[in-house]
């Protein structure tokens, strides 16, 4: 094990580098031999939360340990380009849930773009190019003519074309990593420029394209940290809902009216403040949350019930303090996460703003 490259996660209030150092352990910790990155041993592993995990590894300098795990990714793919929804401990032979979730599916393209920008292996992105190429055409074919991306592929090979909004402006920011993955290679892929540019088309005019989830937080940010939304745009929409969902001095609700607070919810919308520049409000959701943290393994309690004050569920999860070091990072001004989070950088697609 190498020694985390921790002087960028060092936040006043949040993470020492004596701290910093023992959330990446306890993420690596988890970690399988063969790479899995599950929620917690013993539990299951989805696609998403695992490439989580992975680009915390690769924030903190931990670069073979994510490389493990985006090779998991690779080697287990399913023949049209999917992974299934959850996995018992990471064991591939395990499979829980084998419905095929879009959001799950792109978010392959985001650690592979972020572990390329931490660690500049050409040999590394041309090997991983298939699995994110194969991945983004799966995403792909769930795509609606409104723009919109259906919610998941069933094991029976249905399509569900319900479509998430939370989903979607993940598969948003997706699609434009794997887009920088493309124009790295000089392999340009104008079907996916289209797809992008409709798709923020939708989530930026066409809310009743997308189901009604207006109760849940994610909701609220996730076209802002997606990238969808910005500017002033952006800030409207976070400053709307802003006393509805969050509880001063203990984070973010999930979902309203529920008096739950929970630390993946909160950190990305820290990492949502921080790409709209006010990083001094992010700050301050990173240290409302320093009442989840477990001393003993460095990691994160998913939520706190603060009407009764009861830690549920008693899980301590990779996903949430991965979210929670990617935040830091950010803050930390580590260039590999500021350019993947950022967007500044990231190729746009299409702006079909003008269509119907």
């Amino acid at each position: 094990m190498t020694t985390p490259r921790t002087e960028h996660l060092v936040l006043p209030g949040v993470l020492t580098a004596e701290q910093a150092a023992a959330t990446v352990a306890g993420i690596l910790a988890v970690q399988r031999e063969d790479g899995a990155i599950p929620w917690f041993r013993g539990h299951h592993l989805d696609p998403w939360d695992h490439v989580e995990a992975a680009m915390a590894l690769d924030a903190a300098g931990e670069h073979t340990a994510a490389e493990r795990a985006y090779d998991w990714l690779a080697r287990h793919q399913n023949e049209d380009g999917s992974w299934y929804a959850a996995y018992a401990d990471g064991d591939p032979e395990q499979i829980t849930d084998r419905g095929r979730e879009t959001n799950f599916v792109a978010y392959v393209a985001v650690g592979v773009w972020h572990h390329y920008l931490a660690t500049g292996d050409d040999t590394f992105l041309d090997r991983m190019w298939p699995t994110v190429y194969a991945a983004v055409e799966f995403v792909l074919r769930l795509q609606q003519p409104g723009g919109q991306i259906g919610w998941k592929r069933e094991d029976d090979g249905t399509d569900v074309t319900d479509a998430l909004l939370t989903g979607c402006s993940s598969i948003h920011h997706a699609l434009r990593c794997a887009l920088a993955i493309a124009e790295q290679r000089e392999e340009p892929q104008p079907d996916w420029e289209l797809a992008v540019g409709a798709l923020r088309h939708a989530i930026r005019r066409h809310p009743e394209r997308f189901l009604d989830k207006d109760r849940y937080s994610m909701d609220w940010y996730y076209p802002v940290l997606g990238g969808a939304l910005t500017g002033a745009e952006a800030k409207e929409r976070i400053e709307a809902d802003w006393d509805r969902f969050v509880v001063p001095g203990l984070g973010v609700r999930c979902v309203v009216p529920n008096p739950w607070v929970t630390g993946g919810e909160s950190a990305e919308l820290a990492l949502t403040l921080w790409a709209m520049g006010e990083s001094d409000r992010a700050l301050e959701i990173l240290q409302s949350i320093q009442h989840l943290r477990d001393p003993k393994t460095g990691l994160y309690w998913t939520g706190y019930v603060f009407e009764d004050g009861a830690i549920w569920p008693e899980e301590l999860t990779t996903w949430t303090a991965g979210s929670l070091l990617l935040a830091v990072a950010a803050l930390g001004g580590d260039e590999p996460t500021c350019t993947v989070f950022s967007g500044e950088q990231l190729p746009r697609g299409l702006d079909t703003d003008c269509c119907p």
